[in-house]
């Protein structure tokens, strides 16, 4: 009987081996760039750690923003157990409890008037039900900002603005512009072209364009300028929605309430992959009057659908967003002083909204090199896909003291090491 021996039967957690399958059934790319971090395959995860298959503990403060809750919090595990042996994929043919559920819990954390949800998969395909809902209002013009990170599907992509993504898959969607993010007069001008025309799609902060944090503000002034030209707004919280920024959106800081909010990623309590596209009941109007007309087979799977009620009531009962809040108030201080100290001759900037924090090099070569170093040292980070100059950190709202303790030890080696790497940078300065 055909087929590829090495993974047939049971998991197979060495390295080569699963790396070799990498390559032969899935993506080569993606082993070389494991092989490059070291080649370790992970196999466990709870709270903040991560654990391969040699029994290495990594710190994840990665994750892409998915792990608000940590790994296999018990109220969310509790909840997908209770359906998967219940339920776990509807007919879609009857009505189903865990989705009215989900939808109830999700819209009684969000901004006032966004009370209708269509569920996904994943933020990109939230991106995709926005456009379609703004065509379905009549805004087929889309503006998004400079730098934004939507998703990588034909239409998410239009509005992702780097050359990078978008010219292997051009022509993307016609009829879309890019203005500089915090830039509200440019996005004004823009709007006040084609009235009652556009959809404005943007980010509170920037997640993969580098933690780049707008004016105070600028959200309002967006709101502003959407309502004086007849605009749909539309913002994009799949990244820093469920309480990453310390607030339960990014659109709370500002008290804006937008026509449409993208959630996801933390949105499956790190446990299932699942997004949301939450509408005011003018918007999403038009789907009421035809239901087929904008569908996914998985849309509002019952198990997803548990994921999403225990992300939430775990977000609200272990006070998560206010836990964000003071976290990140201690740990992005501090990580500037390590910086500041380990690499005072190395051109750098650390910022952060909440537990959404970027370390930014003048030379990418160097954030690379931080990135690799904290892998070296134990700690999971991600770089931006959007800017190569920036190392990002997510991390949990559930670290304990000790796990920041570990952090910031972790990082602090990890600057030595680059600093000791590139003895460069101090030489010129010292020219």
């Amino acid at each position: 009987m055909p087929g590829n021996t090495a993974l047939d039967n049971t998991p197979v957690t060495d390295g080569g081996r699963v790396a070799a399958a990498y390559r032969r059934s899935m993506s080569s790319g993606r082993a070389r760039l494991a092989e490059v971090l070291g080649g370790h395959v992970e196999v466990e995860s709870s709270g903040a750690w991560l654990t391969t298959a040699e029994g290495h503990r990594f710190l994840n403060v990665g994750g892409y923003g998915v792990f608000i809750t940590g790994a296999r919090h018990p109220t969310v595990v509790r909840e997908v157990e209770r359906q998967l042996r219940a339920h776990p994929i509807g007919t879609r043919i009857f009505l189903d409890p865990a989705a009215a559920r989900a939808a109830e819990l999700l819209t009684s954390v969000t901004p006032p008037g966004l009370e209708r949800v269509h569920f996904s998969g994943s933020g990109t395909e939230a991106v995709e039900a926005a456009i379609k809902l703004a065509r379905l209002n009549g805004r087929h013009r889309l503006v998004s900002m400079t730098g934004g990170y939507h998703g990588k599907t034909m239409g998410a992509l239009s509005l992702t603005a780097r050359e990078t993504f978008q010219r292997p898959f051009r022509p993307l969607l016609p009829d879309v512009e890019h203005v500089p993010f915090g830039d509200a007069a440019a996005l004004a001008e823009v709007l006040g072209r084609h009235p009652g025309e556009a959809c404005v799609v943007v980010e509170p902060v920037q997640g993969e364009g580098g933690v780049v944090i707008p004016p105070p503000g600028y959200l309002r002034a967006v709101r502003a300028a959407c309502t004086e030209h007849g605009a749909l707004l539309v913002v994009d919280e799949v990244q820093t929605g469920l309480g990453r920024l310390g607030a339960w959106w990014g659109c709370d800081a500002e008290g804006v309430s937008p026509d449409v909010l993208l959630s996801g990623k933390a949105l499956g309590g790190a446990v299932l992959p699942v997004a949301a596209t939450v509408a005011t009941q003018e918007v999403f109007g038009v789907l009421d009057r035809d239901p087929i007309l904008h569908t996914s087979t998985f849309s509002a799977a019952p198990i997803a659908m548990a994921a999403v009620s225990g992300a939430v009531l775990a977000i609200r009962e272990d006070g998560l967003v206010e836990r964000a809040a003071a976290l990140g108030a201690r740990l992005t201080p501090e990580l500037e002083r390590i910086v500041a100290a380990r690499l005072p001759h190395h051109p750098c900037e650390v910022r952060g909204a909440g537990l959404l924090i970027g370390i930014e090099f003048a030379d990418p070569a160097m954030a690379a090199d931080l990135f690799m170093a904290l892998v070296t040292h134990g700690v999971i980070a991600n770089l931006s896909l959007n800017s190569d100059h920036v190392v990002r950190l997510t991390p949990p709202a559930t670290m304990t003291d000790s796990d920041v303790a570990f952090l910031f030890e972790r990082f602090e080696r990890a600057a030595v090491t680059v600093a000791e790497r590139n003895p460069e940078y101090e030489v010129l300065a010292d020219a």
